[in-house]
């Protein structure tokens, strides 16, 4: 199963600037087919086709999940020491920022004919293994589909087995990548709702940015992983469906050397190299953070009811002492939500461009090797055109393969590039967004032991007059 953020908690005063921290390692545990009972586990259930949003739209980047019904615990969690309920809802807040936030480079969703959703992850247990599965439901209006809608059911290994095919197959496209699929035994529980919820939006995810590009989605691959009910007979047969593409570039040799990288792709080595090293400080940075913060809780936890058993003994502080309690109570939750929403959306969003970054240094390096071929049989052709031997026909052939690959590569880089600019648009709108929420909250919190304090003031000066 693949590694997962690392969640914390955090507290309700920020706590001391964190520095750059290496990330702990990681095991793998693998596993393997078998049929067995299934188990459903919580999920966000079944959601219309038609409700199902873009990929990189604020809905589905900025919200978890759907909203939980409200319940006596939530209205608690609302209400301030003096009884107030809290009021997040100002001119400048997260409501208003992101309803004034607009992308110039949202596509049009009435252009789409092929809409692809993960859901309803169900626990299957049987005598050999223990698995999830995902159902993934289909609905399109492209010629190449028997039926306007479909649904299957799919394991990772199923989507691993996709993502695979799509790099032999499409070997001069960007595969979008998908969250890694081993944990550390014993740290991670890869079954918890939590992490089985982190990895179906993750695959959401995966999926969606396929439907949405305009040579994957047509892949035959990606048709079969949509529509078939049972995919064992069609990952037995291999390689049968590679392209002539594919294979072009499978079997080019590590033997030629690349004399020098054309400048528009090695300014494209060079912004992965520095982006990838902005991106792994920020990753260190932020899980050194939710650690910080969780640790900082657990003590905050601990402070708050201290003033409430002191009241007891406290006849005329007893009112300020337990509105301080219920103070640091409610900026306890507030800021639990905080740091839950750094692990569960921010993080996650780090760490797939980290592997986006990865995926597309792969593309490169297979550009590089078509590249260096070419060269290699553009020297030999020289050569024998010295010696009167006769031009190699296959040169036009490869220098053929070198062109279709830098038009893929840079439709592929001007797309990412534009997928990245809504992502962190939408990330650092939402990082803002629930800022704002929680220091409103918390400001809101103290404010409110403010007139506790001053009404024994008055009474203790009323009772010397």
């Amino acid at each position: 199963m693949e590694a997962v953020e690392t969640r914390g908690e955090a507290g309700a005063v920020a706590p001391a600037a964190a520095a750059a921290e290496e990330g702990v390692g990681e095991g793998g545990e693998s596993v393997t087919m078998s049929s067995g009972l299934c188990k459903p586990l919580p999920s966000s259930g079944p959601r219309s086709i038609h409700d199902v949003s873009h990929p990189l739209s604020a809905e589905e980047l900025l919200s978890p999940g759907p909203e939980p019904a409200a319940s006596g615990q939530d209205s608690k969690d609302q209400m301030l020491p003096n009884g107030t309920p809290v009021e997040t809802s100002s001119p400048a807040s997260s409501s208003s920022l992101l309803n004034r936030l607009q992308l110039d480079d949202e596509p049009n969703s009435e252009t789409r004919d092929l809409f692809v959703t993960v859901d309803d992850p169900k626990k299957h247990v049987s005598a050999m293994e223990t698995f999830i599965t995902y159902r993934v439901s289909t609905k399109t209006t492209r010629n190449e589909f028997d039926l306007p809608e479909y649904t299957v059911r799919r394991r990772y290994q199923d989507f691993d087995w996709l993502r695979s095919k799509l790099e032999e197959s499409q070997p001069t496209h960007l595969i979008p990548p998908l969250p890694e699929k081993f944990v550390v035994k014993g740290v991670v529980d890869r079954f918890s709702e939590d992490f089985v919820e982190t990895r179906r939006k993750a695959l959401d995810k995966f999926l969606k940015r396929i439907a949405d590009h305009p040579v994957l989605s047509f892949n035959d691959h990606f048709n079969v992983f949509l529509t078939v009910k049972d995919l064992n007979p069609y990952k037995k047969q291999g390689l049968a469906f590679i392209t002539k593409m594919g294979e072009s570039v499978k079997y080019v040799t590590g033997g030629y050397k690349l004399r020098s990288r054309p400048v528009e792709f090695a300014a494209m080595g060079d912004y992965l190299d520095m982006f990838s090293q902005k991106l792994g400080t920020i990753d260190r940075i932020a899980q050194r953070i939710v650690k910080e913060q969780a640790e900082y809780l657990v003590e905050l936890r601990e402070y708050g009811p201290i003033y409430s058993s002191w009241s007891a003994i406290e006849e005329e502080l007893n009112k300020p002492l337990n509105g301080v309690s219920n103070c640091v109570g409610s900026c306890c939750i507030t800021l639990d939500d905080l740091s839950e929403d750094m692990s569960e959306d921010f993080l996650p969003v780090l760490r797939e461009y980290v592997l986006y970054i990865e995926s597309m240094k792969n593309v490169l390096r297979k550009r590089d090797q078509v590249q260096a071929e070419y060269e290699a049989k553009l020297e030999t052709a020289a050569y024998k055109k010295e010696e009167k031997q006769g031009t190699p026909t296959n040169v036009e052939k490869c220098q053929d393969r070198v062109e279709c690959f830098n038009a893929d590569l840079k439709a592929d880089w001007d797309r990412w590039q534009s997928n990245k600019r809504q992502d962190f648009r939408q990330l650092l709108m939402g990082m803002a967004d629930k800022n704002i929420q929680y220091y409103e909250k918390c400001l809101a919190a103290w404010e409110s032991v403010i007139p506790l304090l001053q009404e024994k003031l008055e009474v203790k000066s009323e009772s010397h007059s």
